[in-house]
């Protein structure tokens, strides 16, 4: 390969990781090889070899993705609720007796039914109000509102 077609090899890999980085929205994927390959582009422009060019990048790769992924996992860490987190703690009103032992109970949370059981394993009866305590599945785990 000439040196000009592995200068336009190299950018190409560049443009497209960061490409893939931007895209990938979760953050942090493929920035560290897109820094390797803009380090090798530097060796191909210096007409260095290609397994100089190779190693460089390789190594360029490893090295930012040591130095900075513990880092880029602490920044990372911010949890996004899902559905069900958001549910807990959330008041509902009982639709359908709750009585765990014969297996009955739904109740309204925000226009949605669900089924739900009681906590404690005590029955709670069509409309009273509860406390969300816990999302299984599709059932909501329930405890009389005080």
């Amino acid at each position: 390969m000439t040196a000009t077609t592995l200068i336009i090899a190299w950018a190409v890999a560049f443009v497209f990781l960061v490409i893939v980085e931007i895209a990938n929205g979760a953050g942090l994927l493929s920035i560290w090889f897109a820094l390797g390959s803009l380090a090798a582009m530097f060796c191909a422009i210096a007409k260095l070899p290609f397994v100089v060019q190779f190693a460089v990048f390789l190594i360029t790769s490893i090295v930012f993705l040591i130095a900075t992924r513990p880092l880029a996992r602490k920044v990372q860490k911010t949890a996004v609720p899902t559905n069900f987190e958001l549910d807990v703690g959330k008041t509902a009103q009982v639709v359908e007796g709750i009585d765990n032992s014969l297996n009955t109970g739904r109740v309204k949370l925000d226009g949605t039914y669900w089924a739900a059981v009681s906590a404690d394993g005590s029955i709670i009866h069509k409309g009273d109000m509860v406390s969300v305590v816990e999302v299984s599945g599709a059932k909501l785990i329930v405890e009389p509102k005080m």
